[in-house]
C-alpha cells in the first residue's frame, strides 16, 4: 500500500493561534483556548492540542482563519 502523496499535515491549536497572531505567547494561547473563546468549525475547542488540518476553520474574537496546507 502506497502513502505517496497522501500527506496529513497538521498543526496544533495553541501553535496556529501563535503562527496567526492572535497571541504572543503560548500562555495566551491557553488562558484564550480555556476560556473557551476560541471555535473550530464552529465548536468551542478547549484543547490546545487539536490537531488542526486543511479546511479547518478557527474563530476568535468574531474573526475567521481558514487553515490551509503548504501545497508543495
Amino acid at each position: 500500500m502506497s502513502t505517496e502523496g497522501a500527506k496529513d499535515e497538521t498543526i496544533r491549536l495553541d501553535q496556529f493561534l501563535k503562527l496567526a497572531n492572535v497571541v504572543s505567547t503560548g500562555g495566551q494561547a491557553k488562558m484564550l483556548i480555556r476560556g473557551e473563546e476560541v471555535l473550530v468549525n464552529g465548536d468551542i475547542e478547549t484543547r490546545r492540542g487539536r490537531k488542526l488540518r486543511d479546511g479547518d476553520t478557527v474563530t476568535v474574537n468574531g474573526e475567521d482563519y481558514v487553515i490551509e496546507a503548504d501545497s508543495e
